[in-house]
């Protein structure tokens, strides 16, 4: 679905990402892990065409998107929720929805309801203002208020960021199944990579913008030496 092949990126003359490559298949979920600094939301940023790389290629269904527009990534499927839980608070629940299709002329009533019943939480309290909402409810907004754009691919960046660890294994448990449902391919960005690797298909560690390792997920929890190294369990 994605393939990302030597992407550099820099910031001055700072490195931010050097000869990154990596594939992201539908249908799974590819975990991107590393510290602070290693290069993970550069590398979101990258893709989803908010960064201009120096070297390197973006690919989506095999066609080149690395000079696309943002807007022209969005039409082509391409979703980026990025770390922070950006919901626009004086608008409610539902408002935040909508403006996840406003570019889009065919969208229905139905796909903001099964947005409900992918987040049951956000149900009973559509019409309250999303400033009444707690940092995990937030996050499911924008990740419910991506998804209405009909993305083939979702860009998580650090969806865990301040939850507690309830939370965080329910939101990742709900993008778990919707990859297993609708063959959706996720990148997803994450610091908590115990958690991470715990719904993920495959890993890949970054440090200092470059990768380190590459394997199946299951493979990497599995690896001492790497885990402490790198991973910070």
């Amino acid at each position: 679905m994605l393939e990302i092949r030597n992407l550099v990126t820099a910031y001055g003359a700072v490195l931010a990402l050097d000869d990154v490559s990596m594939d992201v298949p539908a249908g799974r979920i590819t975990a991107v892990l590393g510290a602070n600094g290693a290069g993970k939301t550069t590398l979101l940023r990258t893709v989803s065409g908010l960064v201009r790389p120096r070297a390197g290629s973006v690919q989506l269904e095999g066609r080149d998107i690395t000079d696309a527009q943002v807007e022209d990534m969005v039409h082509r499927g391409m979703a980026h929720v990025p770390e922070g839980r950006g919901v626009i608070a004086e608008l409610t629940i539902e408002e935040n929805l909508r403006l996840g299709s406003l570019w889009r002329k065919d969208a229905q009533q139905e796909e903001i309801e099964e947005i409900y019943r992918t987040f049951p939480s956000l149900d009973s309290r559509r019409k309250q203002s999303a400033h009444t909402l707690s940092g995990g409810e937030r996050q499911m907004l924008v990740v419910g208020r991506a998804l209405l754009a009909r993305p083939k691919v979702l860009l998580l960046d650090e969806p865990s960021l301040g939850l507690a660890p309830r939370v965080v294994a329910q939101i990742f448990g709900i993008v778990r199944d919707l990859v297993d449902r609708t063959g959706l391919a996720v990148l997803l960005v994450e610091q908590n990579a115990k958690s991470a690797l715990s719904i993920a298909d495959t890993g890949v560690v970054l440090n200092l913008g470059k990768v380190v390792a590459t394997d199946e997920a299951h493979a990497l929890a599995a690896d001492e030496g790497l885990r402490h190294a790198f991973l910070g369990f």
